[in-house]
C-alpha cells in the first residue's frame, strides 16, 4: 500500500486491531509478530497487527517489511523523526496506530516482549463477557518477586500519588497491555505527550467501565529499555503530569454520552499527519 494512501474508513471493519509502538526493537520483531499472530488467531476474530515504528535507527522497519509478504494481517506505520529528541513517544505512537486501525476492539502492548501476547486471548474474552469499555492488564502479582526493592518502592509511591491526586484505583497503570472498545480508544487525548501513562483513569473519567485483569510479565527478550529511571527522569515529570490530568478532568471531561458523541466524529475522520507512512 502506498505511502500516505491508507484510509481505514474506506475498508470494512475487522474484529481486533493490535497496536505496538517500536523504537529500535529490530531483535524483537520476528518473535513478537509470531506470538501476536498465534494469540490473535485463538480469539476467533478477524485481526490486524499494526507495528508503529517510532523513528528507529536499527533497521526495525526492514525487519517488519521482511515478514509482511506472508502475513496479510501485518502492517507497518512509520512515524517521522521529530525535530527535537530521538522519538515521538508512546502517546503519539499509540494515537497514530488507533487512527490507522480498523478494529472494533483495540489492543495495545509493548514491542519488547515483556508483555506476553498470549494474554490477549483472555483480555478479549473478558471484555466480550463483561461489556466493559476497557480491560487493563495488571502485572503486579507477576512482578512481585522479580522487581528489586527500589522499583517496587517507586511503583508504590507512584500508585499512591495517582490515588491521592486523581482518585485512580488502577493497580498497574504503567502496563501497556490492554484491550478497549473503539469508541473509548478514539476518544483518548493521546495528542498530548505522556497521556499513555494515564489511559485507565482517563477512560474512567469519560464514563467507561475499566476492569483490571492479571497478566504475566517477562524479562526483556533483547535490546535495552527506552525509559530512564530516577527522580529527574520519571518521578518529577510523572507527578507534574498527574496534576495536569486532574486539571483537564475537572474542566473538560463529561460522562460517556459526550465521549461517544465525540468518538462518532473521530472514527469517521480522514485527518492524518502528512508525514505518516503506512504500508
Amino acid at each position: 500500500m502506498g505511502t500516505g494512501q491508507h484510509h481505514p474508513e474506506d475498508e470494512a471493519p475487522i474484529g481486533l486491531s493490535v497496536i505496538a509502538p517500536a523504537h529500535d526493537e529490530s531483535g524483537n520483531i520476528a518473535p513478537l509478530v509470531a506470538r501476536v499472530g498465534d494469540a490473535c488467531a485463538l480469539t476467533g476474530r478477524s485481526f490486524e497487527f499494526i507495528l508503529v515504528d517510532d523513528a528507529s535507527s536499527d533497521g526495525t522497519p526492514d525487519a517488519v517489511l521482511a515478514l509482511m509478504p506472508e502475513r496479510a494481517w501485518l502492517r507497518l506505520l512509520e512515524l517521522p523523526r521529530p525535530e527535537r529528541g530521538r522519538s515521538n513517544g508512546q502517546s503519539a505512537a499509540f494515537r497514530a496506530g488507533i487512527r490507522a486501525s480498523r478494529g472494533t476492539l483495540i489492543a495495545m502492548l509493548d514491542a519488547d516482549l515483556q508483555n506476553d501476547p498470549a494474554d490477549l486471548v483472555g483480555l478479549v474474552e473478558r471484555i466480550e463477557a463483561t461489556g466493559a469499555g476497557m480491560v487493563q492488564g495488571d502485572r503486579t502479582r507477576a512482578r512481585a518477586n522479580g522487581d528489586g526493592w527500589i522499583r517496587r518502592f517507586g511503583s508504590g509511591v507512584g500508585r499512591l500519588a495517582r490515588r491521592v491526586i486523581l482518585n485512580d484505583p488502577t493497580r498497574d497503570t504503567g502496563c501497556s497491555l490492554r484491550v478497549m472498545r473503539r469508541d473509548a480508544a478514539s476518544a483518548l487525548p493521546l495528542h498530548l505527550r505522556g497521556m499513555h501513562r494515564f489511559i485507565p483513569v482517563i477512560a474512567r473519567s469519560m464514563g467507561y467501565e475499566v476492569i483490571e485483569m492479571d497478566v504475566s510479565h517477562s524479562p526483556r527478550y533483547t535490546g535495552r529499555t527506552k525509559y530512564g529511571m530516577g527522580i529527574a527522569r520519571r518521578a518529577i515529570p510523572g507527578l507534574i503530569d498527574c496534576f495536569a490530568v486532574r486539571w483537564m478532568a475537572r474542566r473538560e471531561w463529561e460522562p460517556a454520552a459526550r465521549a461517544e458523541q465525540h468518538a462518532r466524529g473521530v472514527i469517521g475522520s480522514t485527518e492524518r499527519h502528512p508525514e505518516e507512512a503506512v504500508r
